[in-house]
């Protein structure tokens, strides 16, 4: 670095002008009073002291300042990058308006050769590099190698970047090229590829659930999306790892999303492997996405089930009746009959008295309330407590079945309150009953949802749910709370807010609440025996269940929300853990270690967030899709869990997405660069062999308004006046 200094002054021709007469007018006065005095040396000293005064002052008007010049030694650097990241594979650039087409990471090649910028060698150092590549990138962030060419090159002097625009995380790159504009450094972007996304179609989501039952059909729903310019049907298949296959004619919208969804029904205890593909279309230039594939554990599970009822009505008959032949359920019944000597029955699915303590109720997966409240000889105030934390630490149902009794009102004054999807009427406790059958309605959730699909089609099960026996009773519900689904309606009562809920769900803690207003279920069964009764029930069962039963093992159980993960998706790891003798572990070190499917590990520590029920909650974000291995571990019980965690959803990078020239053209917008296409690749030699000089590096010392020079002027006026008063002038 070379450093030249110099002083200089920032006068004009009229401050030059007074500046020589005030000084040559002072001197010939400070002559004149000197004469007077008979040239006396003290006087002498005195008058040239007022000259100095003078002198500086007329110095300081016309605004000196000091120098300093840094020249770097080095050559200029012109710094090349380009961008290696995954989507840059796509072959979307046409060359030279021919029907042949090459990838965006061909059209920028010659970049990457030396001999390219040879021209420049002479007066120039050129440093190429490229940025978002390599097996430890996840996407395309383009703010962080602008933002770094300052410190990382030195005497730069313009920037070529190529790249098709697509930025997927770090910060915005214009902030990283207003930086690079108040330093004086243009950036010559060269987008590549197109703007307009290829005719493509592209299986975006497959929804398969982690687990699931044997010789149970499973719903597996995906979505399609298409950028073809025409409505198509093609043929979608389903393939487990045992080699059954199933095929579904799926009619897709051109230029949108498809959503659709396959039944499948497993037939052994296995470990599968589902995969969901469709063929290339004739039009489609992009097959590489046509296919997914999602692990599922197939299980033979014991669902433990309780019951509790006081009069065992129909609805509490065929409902125990169709959960006892369930072979996938443990059924318990708890039958609080009124004039009975002792709850009970000698039936072998009867208890006798309401589960005591964390270590009983905490092996039930779903609780029925049925006509029961809090009274003598049901249930009490800690039955109601430990029925709120079962569903809200340890992830099991609950389903409120109320009856003509109205008992369930004296719920309302327990802690199970919160729970409560709806708002029941006080002032009709005994419901609602009529003369000729009521109907349900479902509402455009309920259409959707698992929990009343009663047929394989939305059109089959409307018709359905339209056709099902009426029913001649419900309870009396002012309105549904908020942040609850409402799945079904009364088809005529309503109130001023509206349709009156008949069945709702709602989310509370880590477990699910189903309300069942009527008591009518059972009559689904006329003409076609059990095959709705038994199916709707099965489902909720299954329903309420599935979250519980996520993964576990003798003493832990883990569980995560959301069910069906996507990628960079915060997921909030819950998990349970009892002691060997079954009690709840009230605080403990639990570690979960996760490796990801690329082989990274990342351990994760849970902290204890209900110590009366063994609850143990962790987050953890996946940066990659596809199967997370999970071991937990607690080293107070010694207990461990191998569990599984299926991430979902496309990677961030990807290929074929379109092109954003718009962004690059305003990071060249924003430095007062250009953009030069592809196919104009010798222009950006041009422009940059075009660039001036770089002026050097400068830094500047105002005299004229330094401290140190106002000190210097007081302190002469100072001495003058001490001076004066010497010689005795005053």
């Amino acid at each position: 670095m070379n450093t030249v200094r110099s002083l200089t002054f920032l006068f004009t021709f009229w401050s030059l002008t007074a500046s020589v007469i005030v000084v040559g007018a002072t001197a010939l006065l400070c002559v004149l009073a000197w004469r007077r005095t008979g040239y006396r040396r003290d006087f002498g000293c005195l008058e040239l002291l007022r000259l100095s005064i003078v002198v500086l002052t007329v110095l300081l008007f016309n605004q000196p300042e000091w120098i300093e010049e840094f020249r770097p030694k080095e050559k200029p650097t012109i710094a090349v990058l380009t961008d290696a990241s995954k989507s840059m594979s796509t072959q979307d650039v046409a060359e030279n308006g021919s029907s042949v087409r090459s990838t965006r990471k061909q059209s920028i090649a010659p970049l990457n050769d030396a001999k390219f910028w040879a021209p420049l060698e002479g007066k120039h150092d050129v440093v190429i590099q490229a940025f978002s590549g390599g097996k430890e990138a996840t996407g395309s962030d383009l703010h962080a190698p602008l933002a770094q060419a300052q410190q990382q090159f030195r005497n730069l002097k313009a920037i070529v970047f190529a790249s098709d625009g697509d930025w997927n995380e770090g910060k915005p790159p214009v902030e990283a090229a207003t930086a690079l504009r108040l330093k004086g450094i243009p950036v010559y972007v060269v987008p590549a590829g197109s703007a307009v996304r290829l005719p493509d179609l592209e299986l975006l989501s497959f929804d398969a659930p982690t687990f699931g039952l044997v010789g149970k059909s499973v719903r597996i729903p995906f979505t399609i999306e298409s950028t073809l310019p025409r409505e198509i049907t093609l043929p979608v298949t389903l393939k487990a790892s045992d080699g059954e296959t199933v095929t579904k004619e799926v009619r897709v919208a051109a230029m949108g999303r498809t959503s659709d969804w396959l039944m499948w029904k497993p037939k052994e205890l296995s470990d599968y492997t589902l995969s969901l593909e469709f063929p290339k279309q004739p039009d489609e230039l992009l097959a590489e996405n046509n296919k997914l594939t999602a692990p599922i554990a197939i299980r033979q599970e014991k669902l433990r089930v309780l019951i509790v009822e006081s009069i065992p009505r129909w609805e509490y008959r065929y409902l125990r009746n169709a959960l006892s032949r369930d072979p996938g359920v443990n059924l318990s019944c708890l039958l609080y009959h009124p004039g009975l000597s002792k709850s009970g029955s000698g039936n072998k699915d009867y208890i006798k008295q309401f589960p005591g303590g964390l270590d009983e109720l905490g092996k039930y997966d779903v609780v029925f309330l049925g006509d029961v409240g809090v009274e003598s000889g049901q249930l009490t105030a800690e039955d109601c407590r430990l029925l709120k934390g079962l569903v809200e630490h340890q992830a099991s149902g609950l389903v409120f079945m109320p009856g003509w009794q109205g008992k369930q009102l004296s719920l309302l004054e327990t802690e199970l309150t919160e729970l409560y999807p709806v708002l029941l009427d006080a002032a009709q406790p005994g419901g609602w009953g009529s003369r000729s059958p009521c109907q349900f309605e479902l509402t455009e959730t309920g259409r959707r949802s698992l929990l009343t699909r009663l047929a394989d089609t939305q059109e089959d099960n409307l018709d359905v749910w339209e056709n099902l026996p009426g029913f001649q009773w419900c309870a009396a519900v002012t309105r549904a709370k908020a942040g609850s689904e409402v799945l079904a309606v009364h088809q005529d009562m309503s109130n001023e807010h509206g349709r009156m809920p008949l069945l709702a769900a709602r989310t509370f803690g880590a477990g699910k609440v189903l309300y069942m207003g009527t008591d009518g279920a059972w009559r689904w069964r006329k003409g076609v025996e059990d095959k709705y009764h038994y199916r709707f029930w099965g489902q909720v069962v299954r329903w309420m269940a599935y979250q519980r039963n996520m993964a576990k093992g003798e003493t832990m159980r883990l569980y995560y929300s959301p069910e069906q993960p996507q990628i960079r998706q915060t997921i909030e790891l819950k998990a349970n853990v009892m002691e060997r003798s079954g009690e709840p572990l009230s605080a403990g070190d639990v570690l979960a270690r996760i490796v990801a499917p690329s082989g990274k590990v990342q351990s994760v520590r849970f902290r204890s967030t209900g110590e009366e029920w063994g609850e143990f909650t962790a987050q953890f974000t996946p940066a990659e899709n596809g199967k997370h291995e999970l071991a937990l571990a607690c080293q107070q019980t010694g207990g461990s869990l191998n569990a599984a965690i299926f991430v979902q959803g496309a990677e961030v990078e990807q290929i074929g997405r379109a092109a954003r020239p718009e962004v690059l053209a305003e990071i060249a917008r924003v430095t007062h660069g250009q953009v030069i296409e592809p196919g104009r690749l010798e222009q950006v030699l041009q422009s940059l062999a075009d660039l001036p000089e770089q002026p050097p590096a400068m830094r500047r010392l105002q005299l004229w308004s330094h401290p140190v020079t106002m000190a210097l002027l007081v302190t002469l006026l100072g001495l003058f006046w001490i001076a004066r008063k010497v010689v005795g002038l005053i």
